[in-house]
């Protein structure tokens, strides 16, 4: 079935000279039904009958910001522990449903003022997470253990050290907040916490702490999807209105942030290598009428080549490749930072400079009323992208709910985006930028302080030490004992399914245009937008090895304006139309894509073809592109990920493979690359003989084709040959290897061997066969029981990564430094028992969940299109999932076990780990692999 989510759109748009104000509004209707139980709860139902899916939503209104100073983190820890187990569900019990149920994966995620528990679901279960939802409130606490908080806090340290220690100007936020916001400020401390707080919280501390919070009467439950509300609101009040209601919550004071006189703080960075300035400023809370001001205020000075920000540091002083300035509203107070990140060396003072500069061009000049509108015309259209799924309705809905009161305000707030008048625009830049005080970061790489600001002071971050075998010591297994929480039902049985969801794979209609494209779209009417792609077969691998990221800087490059256009004029056209268009390569590929308007589809088709067919060749631009792609290069030599990455793409496939290469090039064959290299590039291998182009949206084939008639006439078709580079097969014993970064927080770890090209027949069987091992996100055993069950990692996984040549088999981790060598001995015995312990239970929730999981398969925009790309790319059936079903119904413990032997052998792979050579490599003998070989010197320059 098809919907409007958007039942009637009008966009009233005055673009005028003058400056008087007038109105512009959109009418827009989601419409949602509210209601409160007795308890206090809020309840939210929006049905949408397009695909039979149901979003399920609980948002609890705390966060860090409703923690007390000395016991930060617990709004976080709680999101990880309510995944944990509950009284009727069991250990494991959400994560083990939602593998049987088809779930997309029970996720959450926790911010200054709220923390929210969401997942899609075929709408057979929507009862099962009712249920499940309610256990959380009612029947959770009494399960928390020692035993789990302690190996939650192993779990939690690890996400900090992955997000914020191990990784370049990891520390910036936490330096500005505790500055901008006063000690007292609930804003002052980061979401994840303090590792000091949370490794002292005690186990009464966390119940306190639930207790409080955890309660109908501060919590919002939203359904949106296909379902019928009656017999939703049946099972709400049949699984909630026993909970009792909690006491009352007070709500928080707004409160802003205060800087009294400007603050100049310096960080030494041990992984920076590139210096960065930051700014802040404190502004407005959420839904404050100056919020929607500074939110165009910040994008029209940061955003495009006409950004006065762009025009300064990028154009005029040559300092960056990029600047970025955003309003960050909370709930009790906003804050706006603008951050430059400067080319190898460049003096901060100097980038300082350029932002006054800017800022004074600004006074002067001001906005004008077209890219007022230009600007406007892009949110407009991100807003509505938002709604593009019943999950991002769904939250919507919940988070208008909780900050505004009003679920409502979801049909509301674009309209303040809409008024914003130029004098809006000036007068908060007055009242909050200009002359104001601000906190100054400057983080430089370690040695050059002499980068930073004039007169900073340098601000102490309190770094944790990991030591071998400090870790406090738990058995997670071992069974909570309690009195289980009475209920006036039954709960301890799990609620049957409702009737199955049939799979509706989309109507695909395909077409070859007489040049040769190849078109594959979908019908897709539930919001006003178009999204597609044209891919063009080749990439990086038509590159040679001394020319290495000629693809990327003439895709690149093809973004930076036409021959009738320049940068900021294509800039300009762009977003007057509300859309985006981007040229980007990949190993395989250069796609431009593209997200408009239905109404403008036409008109940005013909930027597209203006985009594709006439390219610039700016000298200046092209200078720019390969200062900024240097600047990323040396950024990535102190990325422990894109290290990680870079040295195993090697290892596989060998040094003279084009696939082992990093699209980016390297920093000597990116400054050989000329503009002729680039014109040479284009005119040999950009041609529609190898392009396929997928749309999907609100337009039917007839109306997606005829834009194509200046393409089809206009671009000439001629032969492309795409290189075949084997892939080596896998090694015949495992072999160790290790690389260093000092004082790594964490060991990378990555471990594989060359498998399987998509088209092999026994890829999609083996990925199958990877459901339960490690693709299967909590469902996997790597899962289970490196971090349910040890705590060494924030997360793990395996998959089997072929295009249409064969990729490696890789298991992909970021672990605690000092269990590195167990780590391995764990993820040793897992594979080496696989074949052996995958039981019939395993079978039974692999295939539930892969067949299940087809009624969500395709219901976002990007889910069509990426299924579009999946039937052009590997010249499927329209049906292919269909097949892919017949496959799993299929597949048994004998053929899941012959597959784990033959690509899953500890004893034919590669064991990378990137991580502290001093503390860690020794170490490794003890895996049994021989002798770990040491890559690098870490006196060296590191060369990528």
């Amino acid at each position: 079935m098809i919907k409007n989510i958007l039942l009637f759109i009008i966009i009233t748009l005055f673009i005028s000279c003058n400056t008087e104000k007038k109105e512009k509004a959109t009418s827009l209707n989601v419409p949602f039904e509210k209601f409160e139980l007795d308890n206090g709860l809020q309840v939210v139902l929006h049905t949408d009958k397009s695909d039979p899916v149901v979003a399920v939503e609980l948002m609890v209104h705390v966060g860090s910001a409703r923690e007390i100073e000395g016991r930060t983190g617990f709004a976080h820890l709680f999101e990880h522990l309510l995944f944990l187990e509950s009284e009727n569900l069991g250990k494991g019990g959400l994560d083990k449903m939602s593998a049987r149920i088809g779930g997309s994966g029970a996720n959450g995620s926790t911010s200054r003022d709220r923390t929210n528990y969401l997942q899609t679901v075929p709408n057979d279960a929507l009862e099962k997470m009712i249920w499940a939802e309610a256990d959380k409130l009612g029947w959770f606490i009494n399960t928390v253990t020692e035993p789990v908080l302690a190996k939650e806090k192993q779990v939690v340290k690890n996400e900090k050290r992955q997000s914020v220690d191990n990784r370049p100007y990891g520390f910036n936020q936490q330096i500005i907040d505790r500055n901008l916001y006063p000690k007292d400020h609930p804003y002052n401390w980061q979401v994840i916490g303090s590792l000091e707080h949370l490794q002292n919280a005690t186990l009464q501390d966390v119940k306190t702490f639930f207790k409080k919070w955890y309660v109908p009467n501060n919590a919002t439950l939203v359904l949106s999807g296909d379902f019928e509300i009656a017999k939703a609101k049946e099972w709400i009040h049949k699984y909630f209105d026993e909970i009792p209601r909690g006491e009352e919550i007070k709500p928080l004071t707004k409160r802003p942030g205060k800087v009294s006189e400007s603050k100049f703080l310096y960080y030494e960075d041990n992984f920076a290598r590139l210096p960065m300035l930051t700014l802040a400023w404190p502004t407005v809370e959420l839904y404050h009428k100056d919020a929607y001001a500074l939110d165009i205020l910040t994008e029209y000075l940061s955003q495009g080549k006409k950004a006065p920000l762009n025009k300064v540091l990028i154009d005029d002083l040559k300092l960056t490749s990029s600047t970025s300035m955003w309003n960050w509203s909370s709930e009790l107070a906003g804050q706006v930072q603008l951050g430059v990140r400067g080319f190898n060396k460049v003096n901060l003072n100097e980038i300082k400079e350029g932002i006054n500069t800017a800022f004074q061009s600004f006074e002067k000049e001001g906005i004008s009323n077209e890219d007022l509108n230009r600007i406007k015309a892009g949110l407009e259209t991100s807003f509505y992208a938002s709604l593009s799924s019943v999950l991002g309705k769904g939250s919507n809905l919940a988070s208008y709910n909780t900050y505004a009161g009003d679920p409502g305000f979801i049909n509301k707030e674009i309209d303040l985006t809409l008024n914003v008048t130029k004098e809006d625009i000036m007068r908060v830049y007055n009242t909050y930028i200009k002359g104001q005080h601000f906190i100054a970061t400057s983080f430089v790489p370690k040695g050059m302080v002499n980068l930073a600001l004039n007169n900073s002071k340098e601000a102490i971050i309190k770094e944790e030490k990991i030591i071998i075998g400090a870790e406090e010591k738990f058995d997670p297994k071992i069974a909570a004992q309690y009195t289980k929480t009475p209920s006036k039902i039954n709960r301890s049985i799990e609620p049957p399914y409702g009737k199955s969801p049939s799979l509706n794979v989309p109507n695909v209609w395909n077409n070859e245009v007489t040049n040769g494209i190849k078109v594959f779209g979908i019908k897709n009417s539930e919001v006003p937008l178009v999204r597609f792609n044209l891919v063009i077969d080749g990439g990086q691998l038509l590159e040679k090895l001394d020319k290495l990221g000629v693809a990327n800087l003439t895709a690149r490059l093809m973004n930076r304006g036409t021959k009738n256009k320049t940068v900021a004029e294509l800039e300009e056209a762009i977003q007057k139309l509300g859309a985006s268009i981007r040229v980007s390569s990949s190993k395989e590929n250069i796609t431009i894509s593209g997200t408009t308007l239905a109404k403008n589809y036409v008109k940005t088709i013909a930027l597209v073809e203006e985009i594709l067919l006439e390219p610039r060749w700016d000298t200046t631009e092209f200078e720019l592109i390969k200062k900024s792609v240097v600047g990323n290069l040396r950024q990535q030599e102190a990325s422990p990920t894109t290290i990680t990455r870079n040295i195993y793409n090697e290892l596989i496939y060998g040094k003279n493979n084009i696939r082992s290469k990093n699209t980016l090039g390297t920093i000597s064959s990116v400054e050989k690359i000329t503009l002729s290299d680039l014109k040479s590039f284009y005119s040999n291998y950009i041609s529609p003989s190898v392009t396929k182009m997928h749309v999907v949206g609100d337009i039917n084939k007839e109306e997606a084709l005829i834009p194509l008639k200046g393409l089809t006439t206009k671009w000439v078709s001629k032969e492309v040959t795409i290189p075949v580079f084997k892939t080596p097969e896998a090694p015949n014993k495992p072999t160790i290897y290790f690389y260093d970064v000092p004082k790594a927080k964490q060991s990378v770890i990555s471990f594989g061997a060359p498998a399987l090209a998509v088209t092999d027949k026994d890829y999609y069987p083996a990925t199958v066969m990877n459901y339960i091992l490690g693709g299967g996100g909590f469902a996997s055993q790597l899962t289970q029981e490196l971090r349910e069950g040890k705590g060494y990692t924030y997360g793990i996984f395996s998959q089997f990564s072929g295009t249409k040549a064969a990729g490696p088999f890789t298991i992909f981790s970021r672990v605690r430094t000092n269990v590195t060598l167990e780590s391995a001995q764990l993820v040793k015995k897992i594979i080496t028992e696989y074949p052996t312990n995958f039981s019939k239970k395993d079978l039974a929730t692999t295939k539930g969940f892969l067949i299940k999981s087809n009624a969500r398969r395709f219901e976002t925009m990007g889910a069509k299109l990426n299924m579009l790309e999946n039937i052009s790319t590997y010249n499927l059936n329209a049906d292919y999932v269909k097949d892919r079903e017949k496959i799993v119904n299929e597949m048994t413990i004998e053929k899941v076990q012959e597959l784990a032997k033959k690509y899953v052998n500890p004893n034919k792979m590669i064991w990378l780990f990137v991580g502290d050579a001093e503390t860690q490599l020794d170490r490794l003998n003890e895996l049994g692999f021989g002798k770990p070989i040491l890559l690098n010197n870490t006196k060296e320059k590191i060369k990528l």
